[in-house]
């Protein structure tokens, strides 16, 4: 059983459809790291594009996942309550296999690094157990609403 479902998460993350890319999250320490689930379905908007033929889940969109993993493992402390995490910088990101419609991606990002409000994550997002991809995201904590 999931820990957070995605209305769960939409309460931490301000991110909605179509550009929501997680779905649960199964493990969680606030403020030190996360564990999420995004199941790939053929109706993803970009399989129309990416490749019509061929569909292939965007890299920057596996990244994207891998930092709102990341940006629910720092927004779910209770001072972070209504602010946002923004990107800051990618690092050593790493494509090792095609993540395609009915894969379960599950991305594990690690905080290690915060000052003031910029930290550092380091995620892998797993495909059946094999690495599909790595990055090292910097973000940047904005003000509260």
């Amino acid at each position: 059983m999931s820990l957070l479902n995605a209305s769960q998460i939409m309460e931490i993350i301000p991110h909605r459809q179509p550009f929501m890319l997680l779905d649960t999250i199964e493990e969680l320490e606030p403020g030190v790291r996360a564990l999420a689930r995004k199941c790939v379905s053929y109706n993803e908007p970009y399989f129309a594009g990416h490749f019509p033929e061929e569909p292939v889940m965007p890299g920057v969109l596996i990244v994207e996942a891998m930092a709102q993993a990341g940006a629910v493992a720092m927004l779910s402390q209770p001072e972070m309550k209504g602010r946002t995490a923004y990107f800051a910088g990618i690092q050593s990101a790493r494509f090792k296999q095609k993540v395609i419609p009915g894969d379960v991606l599950e991305l594990n990002v690690e905080i290690v690094k915060v000052k003031g409000p910029i930290g550092i994550g380091k995620g892998t997002a797993m495909v059946n157990g094999k690495l599909a991809a790595s990055a090292e995201i910097t973000f940047a904590i904005g003000s509260g609403v």
